[in-house]
């Protein structure tokens, strides 16, 4: 054999080598939950938990000379409640406009950062206006709640206005793409007389405004994270009630709608009618999956119910693309909802009833599921549900769990629960079995990750809690992360994402 072709052998099989090592490495996180399942488990292994996030200036830039085992670190706003993606190499989380990136830019805005996954560096940012609403549709200095989703080239976000807005992963860098034009007007809040800047600024392909087109009443925020399957984006439309916590503004507008990926067009809407009873806002994300080979979707309800339909749509008699449900569960215990007398309860006060916020999780033909509410509203009565995701049967209910606001992290026949008072519950995944608790002492907002044999999450004292993954009661170890960690770990081609209220950081070794 010729040298040169000998040579030409080694060097296809150093790149096939390389090529499958990256591929058991890991892999991207391209929405909440990573797929449709919405299950925030991931199978990567050698993750990095011993590590030291370092000290910070006074400008709160932190020292990487004082830290451990920190690949980056990237400055965000004074709130950030979004959880990271990550795809196509760019990492991106939502965050406020107090550490402006772009100078042109300042004021109360939501932003959607797009990082270099190799550096942390800014690639380019989405910076959005407020709606001018206050804290009725568009709480102030809240900047984005919700995750991005990633589909090669395509990025897809839900805005603090109630926008579902589809952008191109390379920003400008290969030119104004799609049919949305106007970035430089919509960026521009009323009065100010902000300038496109297409180093730093995103392009927007296609824009829906979920309130224009549907009369949405979105309740404080709107925050949904999309879920993509095909050539459809599945979204909450955050519809909920008004400052008064009585009145529904839009009663028959949609709680979730689907929207074609490629133009942006309305193709399908809920048909729960799940509005009309809306306790406080359509915040849960839609889960999707299959079960006996046949597509579901499932969504935690406004009304604190648990609807699964078939991903099909049917048209109504009015001539409306609805998606009708299959089955439909309460989620709250008849007591919640009524007293021994049969006196309506109220909403917002530690025993009444509570809606869904955490997203449900499809795990080996079950949908797991728990009640929540604002935590603005404080502690109360919850329930973590079991449901057969075919018909609706109940499997199995376990109301010794506070409200929560997180989702559920399904392993090994195992269910992670993290309810807002602060306390972690193990269960039998198949029978509700309680294995064991612990009681971080804190609030918890984000939800549980289980990767490498370990849970982790944080809480609101800005602790990473770090624990075995397993039946038997774990011992815990923290790490102090400096401020608030309100958004969920993320665990991506080998490396473990955190974010702070401030500060995003990218730990490996």
């Amino acid at each position: 054999m010729k040298p040169q072709n000998i040579m030409k052998k080694i060097i296809i099989l150093c790149i096939s080598i390389f090529a499958f090592s990256n591929l058991v490495l890991g892999s991207d996180w391209p929405m909440w939950g990573r797929d449709g399942s919405r299950n925030m488990i991931s199978d990567e292994k050698k993750i990095t938990f011993e590590f030291n996030p370092g000290e910070m200036n006074d400008e709160e830039i932190v020292d990487l000379k004082t830290t451990k085992n920190i690949k980056w670190v990237a400055k965000l706003g004074s709130q950030a409640y979004g959880n990271v993606t990550v795809g196509n190499g760019c990492v991106f989380i939502g965050t406020n406009n107090e550490s402006p990136r772009d100078p042109g830019k300042k004021g109360d805005r939501g932003v959607v950062m797009c990082l270099d996954e190799k550096t942390g560096a800014l690639k380019w940012q989405l910076v959005i206006p407020k709606l001018g609403a206050g804290k009725v549709s568009d709480w102030e200095y809240i900047g984005i709640c919700s995750s991005t989703a990633i589909d090669g080239e395509r990025v897809y976000v839900v805005t603090n206005r109630c926008e579902v807005v589809c952008l191109d992963i390379n920003g400008f860098s290969n030119g104004n793409d799609g049919p949305f034009k106007d970035e430089a007007a919509y960026i521009k809040p009323k009065g100010m007389n902000d300038s496109l800047n297409k180093s730093l600024d995103a392009d927007i392909i296609w824009m829906y405004d979920m309130r224009d087109e549907l009369g949405v009443f979105p309740h404080n925020v709107t925050s949904s994270s999309p879920v993509i399957v095909g050539d459809k984006v599945y979204v909450a439309t955050s519809n909920g009630v008004d400052w008064s916590h009585t009145n529904i503004p839009s009663p028959l507008s949609p709680s979730w709608i689907a929207l074609d990926k490629n133009s942006g067009e309305l193709v399908g809407e809920d048909g729960s009618g799940a509005s009309e009873n809306a306790l406080h806002a359509a915040w849960s994300s839609l889960t999707y999956g299959k079960v006996n080979k046949k597509e579901i979707l499932i969504w935690g309800g406004t009304d604190g119910f648990c609807y699964g339909y078939e991903n099909k749509t049917v048209e109504d008699e009015d001539g409306y693309d609805l998606f009708e449900p299959l089955w439909k569960v309460d989620c709250n215990e008849p007591n919640y909802r009524k007293d021994k007398e049969g006196k309506k309860i109220p909403y917002a006060t530690p025993p009444g009833p509570s809606e869904l916020i955490g997203t449900p999780v499809l795990y080996d033909g079950k949908v797991y599921c728990a009640i929540g509410q604002d935590p603005e509203h404080g502690d109360g009565v919850g329930r973590l549900s079991c449901i057969n995701a075919e018909d609706g049967k109940v499997l199995w209910k376990y109301t010794d769990v506070g409200r929560t606001i997180s989702t559920v992290s399904v392993a090994d026949d195992l269910v992670y629960i993290a309810e807002y008072a602060g306390i972690i519950h193990c269960l039998d995944a198949n029978s509700g079995k309680v294995y064991w608790t612990h009681d971080s002492f804190s609030r918890i907002w984000g939800s549980t990750l289980v990767v490498d044999g370990k849970l982790i999450l944080g809480n609101e004292d800005g602790d990473l809690l770090v624990m075995n993954h397993g039946k038997s009661k774990p011992k815990v170890k923290t790490v102090s992360m400096g401020a608030p960690v309100y958004s969920s770990p993320v665990v991506s081609n080998g490396i473990l994402y955190i974010g702070t209220q401030t500060h995003l950081y990218a730990i490996g070794e």
